[in-house]
């Protein structure tokens, strides 16, 4: 039988003990937490770091090893507002001829000004060919060597219309502010040219309904005669599946007339404007090339033409020495704010004493107490870090190689390039490489530019 002592009879307190007890072990529980939280700031402080390790490398250090970076090339244009040239490392050096003689355009059709219909109503997008007084129905078509087809008839609204324009691939839309069309090829050149035509006379003749017929079209109807008036009423005939009658030579002669009108109205308001689409041409060195754009990729230069010329312009390659020396400082300016960094973290100053805050510390503290604390511990998490310690050193010692070429021996310093003397230099700078005669380093910026030089010659 077992036996069973109180706490009052034994004289021990035992809620003393339990409760010690729970303080230990929530004591325990603390420590692995702050614990854990210190480890996962760490991995958060290495992720960072490695993030700017990759970027240094993918975008500075990769491109460097290749010898297109030391091999820019650039074009000077006698008048940039002209033309402007981007240059490749292929183009040949020297002095080139330029003359711009016409400049890409796409096409652009203006529809002619549709005011009200045949009843006097304003002409919105929703207006019918019948309602501007087309009867019967055609076939449009829209393009150049392969055009689209559209069926017409008396039903057609204007938006439908310019819906298929759209869909044949032009920008197309019925403004009702103007009561007109605009059509317009989505590129330049003559390939991306367009015509709005019909087969047949009441094609034409919607088209000319639609506001689309130039001058021309009215001009040359307006002056048919006798016999041609006569062969164009029967191929209307033909072309509607009808026998030919007085009755359509009537009705001819009333679009004739119409269109004799209309040919006489002093206000051009009424007849379509097109532009035509145009290749752009140029003369390199006097020989002719054209484009569908104002770009020309010839022999290494990519020439965008801005205007016209009267004047030949000259375009002088040479090897861009400036960029070349950019390059260069940028990949050290990398380099430098990389190392600086590292030697930052790895000489970071102690924390001892400093914990992850528990939720309990925290509310006794003001946010700006709290920022505080964790920042100095975060800042110390890769002190005397092994590992970062030998990803530094092996920067390091890759800056400090030799390469022997043709008999020669070359380091960084054969260029002008150095790390400061070590009292001269700032603290966790020490590593850092600076550039004689490099103007935006005050500390070398004197000295002699031998880099600029080893890349002229």
């Amino acid at each position: 039988m077992s036996i069973r002592i109180t706490g009052m009879n034994s004289g021990l307190d035992t809620d003393s003990m339990v409760k010690e007890l729970v303080n230990a072990y929530e004591k325990q529980g603390e420590k692995y937490t702050k614990a854990k939280t210190k480890t996962e700031w760490k991995q958060e402080a290495w992720s960072t770091l490695n993030s700017k390790i990759k970027n240094f490398y993918s975008k500075y250090a990769s491109n460097m090893r290749f010898s297109s970076a030391y091999t820019k090339k650039a074009t000077t244009v006698s008048d940039s507002s002209k033309a402007t040239v981007i240059t490749s490392s292929g183009a040949v050096n020297g002095t080139q001829s330029l003359k711009i003689n016409s400049l890409a355009k796409a096409g652009y059709l203006t529809g002619g000004e549709l005011s009200t219909d045949a009843d006097g109503n304003k002409v919105t997008k929703s207006t019918t060919l019948g309602d501007l007084g087309f009867t019967g129905s055609a076939t449009i078509k829209i393009g150049n060597d392969d055009p689209k087809t559209f069926e017409v008839d008396s039903e057609t609204t204007m938006e439908e219309f310019a819906k298929f324009a759209s869909a044949a691939g032009y920008n197309a839309s019925f403004d009702e502010g103007t009561g007109r069309f605009f059509i317009s090829s989505k590129s330049s050149g003559k390939e991306a040219d367009f015509n709005i035509t019909s087969d047949t006379f009441d094609g034409n003749r919607a088209l000319a309904k639609l506001g689309l017929q130039s001058e021309d079209y009215y001009s040359e109807l307006g002056n048919m005669r006798g016999n041609n008036l006569v062969a164009i009423a029967k191929q209307a005939a033909e072309d509607r599946g009808v026998e030919y009658s007085e009755d359509i030579l009537n009705e001819f002669r009333a679009y004739r007339d119409e269109a004799l009108a209309a040919s006489n109205v002093e206000d051009n308001s009424i007849f379509a404007h097109k532009i035509d689409g145009e290749d752009a041409e140029i003369e390199l060195n006097g020989v002719k090339f054209t484009s569908g754009t104002n770009t020309f990729s010839i022999n290494g230069l990519t020439i965008t033409a801005k205007d016209t010329t009267s004047d030949t312009l000259s375009l002088v390659t040479d090897t861009d020495y400036d960029d070349i020396y950019d390059n260069i400082k940028n990949f050290f300016n990398e380099y430098n704010s990389l190392m600086n960094e590292m030697d930052k973290l790895y000489n970071a100053a102690s924390s001892k004493g400093y914990e992850p805050l528990t939720s309990d510390e925290k509310d006794a503290m003001t946010d700006d107490e709290i920022e505080k604390w964790e920042t100095k511990i975060k800042d110390s998490l890769l002190r005397n870090d092994s590992e970062l310690d030998t990803i530094a050193s092996a920067m390091r010692r890759a800056m400090l190689s030799t390469f022997d070429i043709d008999g020669k021996t070359y380091s960084l310093s054969s260029f002008g390039i150095n790390t400061l003397g070590y009292f001269e230099a700032a603290d966790n700078e020490k590593n850092a490489y600076h550039i004689d005669g490099n103007s935006d380093d005050s500390s070398t910026s004197g000295n002699e530019d031998k880099l600029r030089a080893m890349i002229a010659s």
